[in-house]
């Protein structure tokens, strides 16, 4: 691996599970130091992450992690909705049914126990829709949703029963696409999106102390 590609990668997993705040300050020879790169490495890494929207220039020299609220995350929900639910359409109309049929038994069997291997099933579900859409700007777009999506699910709290709920709801709109029924695939998208959208608005709003 490449050392810009390296250093991305490190910033990008630090930013999504909030090892780096936002509003952390990215100084290039500190950050630079921190990642065994040279500054021109350092500065691929840190281009790529504004591209992201991950990171953001406080000033002309002072590039700092990029501040999330309730606002962007409602915006960022609006553009998952429109994204997520024309796959959902396109994947019922077109997938491999028996693709998303074991994907649905797997949601229905899966160890929420183990919250790693259940957002592991999700990417596996993701990469499904990916490959039954076959649409190279709408995956492209989903993927820069999803950057986005990672680092968002770490600000919410863990909650055991949003998360059976959520299994669940994956569950139908995998079965909804197995059967080819674009409607209800829709119609499921809509109803996980909105609960996701109102459980992490919830605990964003909790007294964290």
């Amino acid at each position: 691996m490449r050392a810009g590609e390296r250093a991305y990668a490190t910033l990008l997993d630090e930013i999504q599970t909030g090892a780096l705040a936002p509003g952390t300050v990215l100084g290039e020879v500190e950050q630079a130091t921190r990642l065994g790169v040279s500054r021109t490495p350092l500065r691929e890494a840190l281009r790529r992450l504004a591209s992201d929207g991950l990171v953001a220039q406080a000033s002309a020299r002072v590039t700092v992690v990029a501040g999330i609220d309730a606002d962007d995350i409602r915006a960022l929900f609006e553009v998952r909705r429109a994204l997520e639910s024309e796959a959902a359409r396109s994947a019922a109309r077109r997938g491999d049914r028996r693709v998303f049929v074991a994907l649905a038994r797997e949601f229905a069997a899966v160890d929420l126990a183990d919250a790693d291997a259940y957002y592991a099933l999700i990417s596996r579900f993701d990469a499904a829709l990916d490959a039954a859409v076959d649409n190279a700007y709408l995956s492209a777009a989903l993927r820069s949703v999803r950057t986005h999506l990672v680092r968002v699910r770490r600000m919410a709290r863990f909650n055991p029963l949003r998360l059976s709920a959520s299994a669940g709801e994956h569950e139908l709109i995998a079965r909804a696409i197995g059967a080819g029924d674009p409607e209800l695939a829709v119609h499921a998208t809509h109803v996980h999106l909105h609960n996701a959208l109102t459980t992490i608005l919830e605990a964003l709003t909790e007294d964290p102390s």
